[in-house]
């Protein structure tokens, strides 16, 4: 009978623990619900419930920590497709150019390809509305080119050469959002593979970058620069191929969550052995520094760059009644030394939480190792094979700093590329051009070996910024002449090939991290003692 009691007082305390938290939330949503019906009824002016609601939602996440979020019903779509890899439509890069939509490519299988839609080719015509000269913007187009699967727009192309518009009839499919944006061999048996985001096919397309490269190399330079993160599981499985199995590759724990161990298994393990490099900064976060940590802590591989921004939080995403969504964080990422990867934060302070990373700019810390202050022995971790020191407290810190380059930058150089000019003068070049880069350069080897950024052409750029209200500046102009150059055949390369081009171009001559990485690779006897 004691027995019998005792389980039904225990039974009862359980509920009470589970009941109280609801019974307040339950009094919470109530009270919410009444200010509302007050406020709709009563208040002397008509007032926007749905608008109310959605402000409060959003202040009531910020007051918890800088990573909770809110997504409305309008960008909850572009969010999921982002982390999804994939949306519904007709298949095109484009720009807006002259108050044209300029088609830059096809995508490769997609539905305008496979009717015969070509680079160079301007839409005019969507399902019988006009849309040439009348100020389209790039959201416009979305809107009317994107549709669900299966369904059918009409478009009418203008086409350099041809005197008449061509009518096509283009049903939606799925199209790939591609997470790697370049792929190529950095010098022999290096291979370099740029991932932009962890998404749901990101770790399908690191396999097939290795596949299409042709042979398995002896090294890879995994560059995960600017790469904000994306879903935890996808940066698990790009560490499991470098780890051996049941090697701890990253751990989570939170208050309502139990410790959460996730090791490498024996199925994936392609590149367990060989010389590995992973390039960070300051803008990479979150499941770049899972893998980053990952590889660091088990002296698998030489990261280079600059401290990574700090996000070690998991956040569950959930959709709310109408379609919105919220980013709750639920526990914090551990690498397998256990360290924490979040930067510190005071909860309701996120501008300032934000504005850390543009001080690591004023007090110098993107510029000189020296500008960082020492860090205390509480934030000291070592290694789990050969015992190598390493920091926890915010970020990952790289086994090789490299500084931010600014030795080619100016003001001018940044103008031509934040107000678009550098593009837009590239898309005139290579649509009056096109036919003749075409034939002359029918492969990248090619053009990378014979094409050149004459100084007519760069004059040809310069002019075309003055008539963009750009004003000349001739001692700017001399010191970025260079850079921008390099950068304009990066650009002509990307228009007649592929975005991977445009990396081949430019960061062999430009990018110090990447040039970094290359000697490393190409001298690792002389650095892989950073890993012992």
């Amino acid at each position: 009978m004691k027995k019998k009691i005792a389980i039904l007082l225990l039974s009862i305390a359980a509920h009470s623990v589970y009941a109280q938290p609801l019974q307040k939330v339950n009094d919470a949503m109530f009270k919410f619900g009444r200010l509302m019906y007050y406020l709709s009824t009563s208040y002397v002016d008509t007032v926007d419930v749905d608008d109310l609601t959605e402000k409060a939602v959003i202040k009531a996440l910020s007051e918890l920590d800088p990573h909770s979020s809110y997504t409305s019903v309008k960008d909850a779509k572009a969010t999921t497709e982002s982390l999804l890899g994939n949306f519904d439509g007709i298949g095109i890069e484009f720009n807006i150019f002259n108050d044209t939509l300029l088609v830059i490519s096809p995508i490769a299988g997609g539905p305008s390809q496979k009717v015969g839609i070509v680079a160079g080719d301007r839409i005019v015509e969507v399902d019988g509305k006009n849309i040439a000269g009348v100020s389209v913007k790039n959201t416009d187009v979305v809107k009317m080119l994107r549709g669900p699967k299966g369904t059918i727009v009409s478009v009418r192309v203008a086409r350099r050469g041809v005197d008449h518009l061509l009518d096509f009839t283009i049903t939606r499919d799925k199209i790939p959002i591609y997470s790697i944006d370049a792929k190529f061999w950095a010098a022999p048996g290096v291979a370099y593979i740029h991932l932009g985001r962890f998404a749901a096919t990101s770790h399908r397309e690191f396999i097939k970058a290795l596949d299409d490269l042709g042979k398995k190399p002896d090294g890879i330079i995994l560059d995960l620069r600017g790469n904000a993160g994306g879903m935890l599981d996808v940066s698990t499985y790009i560490a499991d191929e470098f780890l051996s199995k049941n090697e701890l590759m990253v751990y989570t724990e939170g208050r309502a969550l139990p410790r959460t161990d996730l090791v490498a298994t024996d199925t994936l393990r392609r590149f367990e052995k060989g010389k590995l490099v992973i390039l960070i900064d300051e803008n990479s976060a979150s499941a770049s520094e899972i893998v980053a940590g990952a590889v660091q802590d088990w002296d698998r591989g030489i990261i280079v760059g600059r401290r990574s921004f700090g996000k070690g939080l998991v956040q569950n995403q959930l959709e709310l009644p109408d379609g919105s969504l919220v980013r709750v964080t639920i526990a914090r990422y551990h690498t397998p030394t256990g360290r924490i990867i979040q930067r510190p934060y005071n909860n309701g302070e996120t501008e300032k939480y934000y504005k850390d990373l543009y001080q690591r700019y004023t007090n110098g810390e993107v510029y000189s190792l020296d500008s960082l202050k020492s860090l205390p022995d509480s934030l000291k971790f070592f290694t789990l094979k050969n015992r190598r020191t390493v920091y926890g407290g915010g970020g990952i810190m790289p086994d090789v700093f490299v500084p931010l380059d600014t030795s080619g930058y100016t003001s001018y150089h940044a103008k031509l590329v934040r107000l678009g000019i550098i593009n837009q003068f590239t898309l005139s070049y290579v649509d009056a051009n096109r036919s003749r880069l075409k034939q002359e350069y029918k492969t990248f080897e090619r053009f990378n070996k014979g094409f050149s950024v004459s100084d007519s052409l760069f004059n040809e750029l310069v002019a075309f910024a003055e008539k963009q209200k750009l004003s000349k500046n001739e001692a700017e102009i001399s010191r970025a002449k260079h850079d921008i150059s390099v950068q304009l055949k990066g650009l002509v390369a990307q228009d007649i090939f592929t975005s991977s081009e445009y990396y081949e171009v430019v960061y062999p001559t430009i990018d110090n991290g990447y040039q970094k990485a290359v000697e490393i690779m190409t001298h690792w006897k002389n650095y892989e003692n950073l890993l012992k």
